[in-house]
């Protein structure tokens, strides 16, 4: 083997200490859930007329939300698909990636100005005698936002699957003269097909687990999903016992999902091909080309003119004024601290499973002992997913509230949070650049000695500093709008730019947030931008 014994051992150690710490992190909340009320308590509980509702609304909204992304995907994907020299292509589907970088409460404040009481979408109903026809607050702005950040994420899915279709088909369909129907049927619909399953997996887990959306837009009661009713329980009625029974009933509900989603079919390899690309027949025609032009107008009209809103409403603020005040820098300097500290976190934690991982398929002690350290070093970064921030932080809650002010050691508590909502994606970025680089430079390296700190810093850094810096800056997106970890720990001295934000929504001081939320979308949008972009002389330098 080219890893040393020392090498070996240092990964392994690694590895075991951050697994060891995400499941001693996440396992201490759970149980702190369970043995704050008894079983009993918990069964006689989730049947209250009241939870059963509110699983009822969690999982009617995550359905329809589901279901009303994918009718609407799958146009917007056709038409992308089809015409692949529409103008400003590109940049629409750039667009389609702006809400998967935006912080949900920026879309939310956006939404609220394009539909909601004095939004642009109601004014001009309202000339046509129709009061108030849309209604952001309740179910069906819930809907919409939901709608507004998963759309995109599955077209873009669809358009990668339709994209991916042999060239040889549209020769073919060409050749038999098949009309727009008959090529939908026989080539598009297959494909779509196979992962739709998946897509919509994904989007009813994202429905099911949604916090700030419904939070924001939630119309009371009647509209309220689980993790909501986990924050209520806590920060206005303070009923510890019902917080504790949803968060359980949170956790067997994401369980269910997830069990479900490995059970879904992978998606069907569409063949081989030698082909070039070739220009789609049914996107020639006069009718689909008017068709596809409508829908992506409707489809940019839809997600840019929020984001526009946002902006405008932004920028009538007296952004000067906001920047004067020492809550705005407090609270800045809150959340600056908290992304860094947790990307920072993620990434260290992150390095650790990969080298850890990679050892553990290069030597083991067995085959089973190496699927299962394989297996468990992946999984452990997927356990926010089984266990939700909300539900994490009710029960850190739970357990601190005996101990005193909970609030003194609230930060630690968010970055360690904020560290594991990003973990899976900062795992996804470093693990495939990290097992080509070590493939590409292992033996090389050890053949001239290079070891250690010197290897670390002359060979590591360098080559991964593109995927790393990408996954930082994304993991710093995700901490500074989120809401969810400090939205129980939140306070008069302990305030996030997201927490001022949606104060001084609750206050109705809406131009204050408006500004504030031009603020924080610029720096999130930024930071995904960063990630993006890589030092083009220091890697030309590396690589020659």
């Amino acid at each position: 083997m080219l890893l040393t014994k020392a090498e070996m051992r240092r990964a392994m150690l690694g590895g075991a200490a951050s697994l060891a710490g995400i499941i001693a992190f996440v396992g201490l909340a759970v149980l702190a859930l369970l043995l704050s009320s008894g079983g009993s308590s918990i069964l006689a509980t989730v049947f209250e007329p009241y939870i059963l509702r509110i699983l009822r609304f969690t999982l009617l909204q995550a359905v329809l939300s589901t279901a009303l992304s994918i009718v609407f995907a799958i146009p917007v994907a056709q038409a992308l698909a089809r015409q692949r020299h529409f103008p400003g292509r590109i940049w629409i589907i750039r667009l389609m990636a702006v809400p998967m970088g935006l912080p949900v409460l920026i879309g939310a404040l956006g939404l609220i100005g394009i539909w909601g009481r004095q939004g642009i979408m109601n004014s001009a109903l309202l000339k046509f005698g129709l009061a108030e026809p849309v209604s952001i607050y309740g179910l069906s702005g819930i809907l919409l936002a939901h709608v507004f950040f998963n759309m995109p994420l599955a077209a873009r899915l669809m358009l990668a699957a339709l994209e991916r279709v042999p060239s040889e088909y549209w020769l073919m369909a060409s050749g038999l003269g098949m009309r727009p129907l008959s090529t939908f049927r026989f080539i598009e619909w297959p494909v779509l097909r196979s992962v739709i399953p998946g897509i919509a997996g994904l989007i009813f887990m994202l429905c099911a687990t949604s916090f700030t959306l419904v939070l924001t837009l939630g119309g009371g009661p009647a509209a309220t999903t689980v993790e909501v009713a986990i924050y209520q329980s806590l920060r206005f009625d303070f009923d510890p016992g019902r917080a504790v029974t949803l968060s359980l009933l949170q956790i067997v509900l994401t369980s269910m999902i997830l069990g479900a989603l490995s059970l879904l079919p992978a998606p069907k390899d569409e063949g081989m091909t030698v082909g070039k690309p070739v220009r789609r027949p049914d996107g020639r025609l006069p009718g689909a080309r008017l068709v596809d032009g409508g829908v992506l107008l409707l489809a940019t009209l839809f997600l840019a003119l929020p984001l526009m809103s946002v902006v405008l409403a932004g920028l009538r603020s007296d952004l000067m004024k906001l920047l004067r005040e020492p809550i705005f820098w407090q609270s800045a300097a809150t959340s600056l601290a908290i992304s860094i500290s947790a990307s920072a976190l993620a990434l260290l934690i992150s390095m650790t499973l990969v080298s850890a991982r990679r050892t553990a398929l290069l030597r083991g002690s067995g085959a089973f002992g190496r699927r299962f350290l394989f297996a468990a070093m992946g999984g452990a970064s997927s356990l926010v997913l089984l266990v939700p921030t909300i539900v994490l932080a009710t029960g850190w809650f739970i357990a601190l509230r005996n101990l005193g002010n909970a609030s003194a050691v609230a930060p630690v508590l968010i970055v360690a949070i904020n560290a594991l909502m990003s973990l899976p994606f900062v795992m996804r970025v470093l693990e495939p650049a990290f097992i080509v680089h070590k493939h590409r430079t292992q033996k090389l390296a050890a053949s001239l000695g290079v070891t250690g700190w010197a290897r670390l810093r002359l060979i590591d850094t360098p080559a991964l500093f593109k995927p790393m810096l990408t996954a930082f800056s994304f993991a710093m997106a995700l901490s500074l709008g989120d809401l969810g970890a400090v939205a129980l720990f939140g306070s008069d001295s302990f305030v996030t730019l997201p927490w001022l934000v949606y104060s001084r929504m609750s206050s109705y001081r809406t131009n204050d947030a408006d500004g504030l939320a031009l603020i924080l979308g610029v720096v999130c949008l930024l930071l995904t931008i960063a990630g993006t972009m890589g030092p083009a002389r220091r890697e030309v330098a590396v690589h020659g």
